[in-house]
């Protein structure tokens, strides 16, 4: 579970009928993080921030949501949740949090009216640290689905892993919505074409839609995976970026595809600062852990 890591805390909001849902992480104070998108829809807030030369090097807590760019909305309650707690940026007018938001586009596979929004996003950061969370089709995986490049809609879900090292702790939560299928390894054979109701593939609709992720593009139906990576090194925000970009790495080994137009794969990866690492080790244990979180969702 991501909440190994020492402080992390999870909720969940999950609407099963409309197979919607949206996941909070709240990380202790004085985390340090960054992200990185890769794939052609994202659908974010306040992801520039996470830039290693923005002024804001902290962040409060991650939002992963259903209901494609709608469901960023699920971030304003957490916000006033952990304004009413006195945590976030500090201002002259006081503290300001930092919240960050991804969202996958589920609105095809429940019902599309029902999106995450600030009463729901609330509810789940009122929820974060009541107990174990869980994982599956709940929260923010709800209405995930994957295999879609094959015509298919299998179930995706939450997943999760964690990789130790002495008192060293990676930890990985990922709601994986993916264009593609969950990748074991083993495949070394051509995938072919994706499948697309037009009969095109995904590059060519003939009317210039290239399978968009998350406006739900003629043939990509319902994709994204976005995540978190958590550690409890000690490590500053270009090093966070790193871990973000090796967290992606971890997709590509998970993913078969990754990355691909009809996705907006985001990864936000955040250091509490606790144990000493290097840097090296850190990158590998992360391509690791995610490879494992995304796995662990097709796992019988």
């Amino acid at each position: 579970m991501i909440t190994d890591v020492p402080g992390v805390l999870v909720g969940h909001w999950t609407d099963r009928e409309a197979k919607t849902g949206c996941t909070v992480v709240v990380l202790p104070p004085g985390t340090v993080a960054s992200g990185e998108v890769r794939g052609g829809a994202p659908a974010s807030r306040e992801f520039a921030l996470l830039d290693p030369t923005r002024t804001v090097g902290n962040v409060d807590a991650i939002v992963l949501s259903g209901g494609s760019a709608f469901g960023l909305a699920a971030a304003d309650g957490v916000m006033a949740g952990l304004a009413a707690r006195n945590r976030g940026f500090e201002t002259k007018a006081g503290p300001v949090p930092i919240v960050v938001g991804l969202s996958l586009f589920d609105l095809a596979v429940g019902d599309g009216a029902v999106r995450p929004g600030p009463a729901e996003g609330r509810v789940a950061f009122d929820a974060a640290g009541s107990g174990p969370h869980r994982v599956g089709q709940v929260g923010a995986g709800t209405g995930a689905t994957v295999g879609k490049w094959w015509g298919r809609q299998d179930p995706g879900g939450l997943g999760t892993a964690t990789i130790r090292s002495g008192d060293l702790v990676v930890a990985a939560l990922f709601a994986v919505n993916a264009f593609g299928a969950i990748d074991d390894g083993s495949s070394v054979e051509d995938i072919g074409p994706p499948v697309r109701p037009d009969g095109g593939d995904e590059g060519d609709d003939g009317d210039g839609d290239d399978g968009d992720g998350d406006g739900g593009g003629s043939g990509s139906a319902a994709n994204t995976t976005i995540g978190v990576v958590v550690t409890n090194a000690t490590i500053d925000k270009v090093g966070c970026l790193g871990l973000a970009q090796a967290a992606h790495d971890g997709l590509a080994r998970s993913l078969l595809p990754a990355h691909t137009g009809a996705d907006g794969d985001a990864v936000v990866a955040g250091a509490t600062g606790q144990v000493e690492a290097d840097p090296m080790h850190l990158r590998a244990l992360v391509q690791a852990v995610v490879a494992s979180a995304v796995r662990s969702v097709g796992a019988d």
